[in-house]
């Protein structure tokens, strides 16, 4: 997961260095990669943070259950990984 990290950081610094140069062109194709990745290590976060409580993952006892509900929201309203990917390609011509 720490190289998933360094990725999404990556793509993250990339979006934010093609805004602070004023390149119109390539902010909205590294602002959908860095979404997309961030969208989908979130979940897989989640999902494997549960994972090793076990059952105790999903209780109330731990607050694994609510963040697990809050990405999924948040997935939702801002587009999962795959919308994200899909506009990447339009973006790119594909």
């Amino acid at each position: 997961l720490y190289v998933e990290l360094e990725l999404l950081e990556s793509c993250v610094l990339a979006a934010l260095e093609a805004i602070d140069s004023g390149r119109e062109a390539g902010v909205a194709e590294h602002a959908s990669l860095a979404k997309a990745r961030a969208s989908d290590l979130c979940e897989k976060l989640c999902n494997e943070a549960i994972q090793m409580h076990g059952g105790i993952g999903v209780t109330d006892e731990l607050d694994l259950g609510l963040f697990f509900k809050r990405a999924r929201v948040l997935q939702r309203l801002l587009g999962d990984g795959g919308f994200h990917r899909a506009r990447f390609a339009q973006l790119k011509g594909f």
